[in-house]
């Protein structure tokens, strides 16, 4: 089971909305391809797994954003750490 639910909200500087929207894409994949589940929401995104695997793909997002052109990445984090064990759907489960 997982041990932390990290939410991170990636703001890249763009010179368009669109141009941020695509590099938040970019982001986005490298969340799915890190195999970790995760939940796209209007302003962050929120994954499960574990705590250090979660915050060494939030490093890779924000190399990644610099490659791809921007100058500047703020990441704004939440971490919930629970080492007996956490899950989204525990959280949410009286929502659903």
């Amino acid at each position: 089971m997982a041990t932390a639910l990290v939410s991170v909200q990636i703001i890249p500087k763009a010179s368009s909305a669109e141009e941020v929207i695509g590099l938040v894409d970019e982001a986005i994949k490298i969340i799915d391809r890190s195999g970790v589940s995760y939940e796209v929401h209007p302003l962050e995104t929120t994954m499960e797994g574990e705590l250090e695997h979660l915050l060494a793909v939030i490093a890779e997002m924000n190399k990644k954003m610099i490659e791809l052109g921007s100058p500047n990445v703020i990441s704004q984090v939440k971490i919930l750490y629970q080492p007996d064990g956490i899950t989204m759907g525990r959280l949410t489960e009286k929502y659903r």
